[in-house]
């Protein structure tokens, strides 16, 4: 591993810009400072007119491996993930066989250990009768267990009041929930079917899996862990409604937390038209009301993360009707250019991007020496210029799936180089070594 010296980078870190050098070795940050020299070779980046960031850290991808690579795997997923700038990410539950027990999710790791180029943690999956795997978990080796709160892709519904109350009293990690109300989405999906038969169109997502679905199980869940003082983080918050559930204090403060994911920062209820099944998400894109009022909450500190909820199908998958089409799509690798075009259109600062996709993730799972640029952590490092271009087509796609809902799209910047845990897996826009991510540590005790 060599050491890396970056040359006059802008620096966006906890609140702050300041162009200074960063001197990387043995997997960590070394030194920050200005004019810092080495009397050995080393890989040195002239980062002048760059900035850098600490990597992004995805607290909701899926991956899809094991069982469900023909749609993306970890190898290429990861891939992708660190040409968005993302050097860390936490993986979902439903592949196949889903990761209900310890020994499932170890298995995930050993695959990520020798494929992934991103460091790396995954989610126990909570179901109706596991709460003695729950009961397992190391707290300071595995990110936390999810809750699919209502059937999304997977089949892992946890319906049964004891076992979601088990899981709220007994869990020592954080408990994310996936909430959407399965009751009120099948009537809402009855009266669609009534109305528009076999054909109902993609402009009707949004009213299937409707904004009071979304309400009634994000403030069940939220019941739930007041009763239980658990440490609840609510995923994909997708309505304005939702938002009044959660309080704007300081994260530090917080037992009850939330997060935004691209989609719904970005498009509309007014895209089904053009986009169809390549926006179909659950919980859906609503309306542009929702989608501003979900920017103000993470300007504002009342939802406290932002994440992709990547999730590739197949092109042939996402080609059928409403019905037959699966939820979810690819975003990963354009995580930074979206916001950073965000911030070109006022939506949101750049240290407030840093601060909801690094520093706050990190402080939210008490993740061990990631986050920050700082002295001692681990070098997880994004160089961007804000001033090239991201041409998204189908030749640099690089998830397996080999399409994205942004097609056609050009951003109005780039990211230039990722390292992750000291090294320089993509340099100048390419690939640039093989997969060495790290499983993540957590500070729990």
């Amino acid at each position: 591993m060599s050491t890396i010296l970056i040359k006059n980078a802008t620096i966006i870190n906890e609140n702050k810009q300041e162009i200074k050098d960063v001197l990387i070795s043995k997997k960590r940050i070394e030194r920050i400072g200005q004019n810092i020299n080495v009397n050995h070779r080393c890989d040195e980046i002239d980062a002048e007119g760059l900035y850098l960031i600490p990597g992004l850290i995805d607290d909701q991808v899926h991956f899809r491996e094991p069982g469900l690579t023909h749609k993306g795997d970890i190898f290429t997923e990861s891939m992708a993930a660190i040409a968005g700038g993302v050097t860390s990410f936490m993986e979902m539950p439903n592949t196949i066989p889903n990761a209900i027990t310890i020994q499932e999710l170890e298995n995930k790791y050993d695959i990520a250990q020798q494929k992934s180029f991103g460091n790396y943690s995954f989610y126990l999956g909570a179901s109706n009768d596991n709460i003695e795997e729950v009961k397992r978990i190391d707290r300071n080796n595995i990110c936390g267990v999810k809750i699919f709160m209502g059937s999304s892709t997977g089949n892992m519904l946890v319906d049964r009041e004891k076992a979601l109350n088990d899981i709220f009293k007994y869990s020592e990690v954080i408990i994310t929930t996936h909430c959407e109300d399965e009751f009120t989405i099948q009537e809402n999906l009855k009266y669609a079917q009534k109305k528009y038969g076999d054909e109902i169109p993609f402009n009707q997502h949004h009213i299937i899996r409707s904004r009071e679905a979304c309400y009634k199980s994000s403030s069940n869940a939220i019941s739930l862990a007041q009763e239980h003082n658990a440490k609840l983080h609510v995923l994909h918050i997708s309505t304005k409604e939702e938002l009044e559930l959660f309080e704007k204090i300081p994260l530090k403060d917080k037992n009850i937390t939330c997060e935004a994911c691209l989609h719904h920062m970005w498009f509309s209820n007014e895209d089904y038209d053009k986009l169809g099944s390549l926006i179909k998400w659950n919980p859906a894109i609503k309306t542009s009301d929702d989608r501003e009022a979900i920017i103000k909450a993470v300007n504002e500190g009342v939802i406290n993360v932002i994440a992709t909820d990547h999730a590739p199908h197949t092109k042939e998958e996402k080609s059928g009707t409403y019905i037959n089409a699966p939820s979810g799509g690819p975003l990963i690798q354009y995580s930074l250019p979206v916001l950073l075009e965000m911030n070109r259109n006022n939506k949101i600062s750049i240290e407030k991007i840093v601060e909801k996709t690094s520093h706050s993730v990190a402080e939210l799972f008490q993740i061990k020496e990631r986050g920050y640029i700082r002295e001692g952590y681990f070098a997880d490092i994004v160089l961007f210029d804000f001033n090239s271009k991201t041409d998204v087509d189908e030749n640099n796609i690089l998830s397996k799936c080999k399409w994205s809902p942004f097609e056609n799209t050009s951003f109005n910047s780039k990211v230039i180089h990722t390292i992750v845990s000291g090294n320089h897996i993509y340099k100048n826009g390419r690939i640039n070594g093989e997969p060495s991510g790290l499983r993540m540590e957590f500070n729990r005790d």
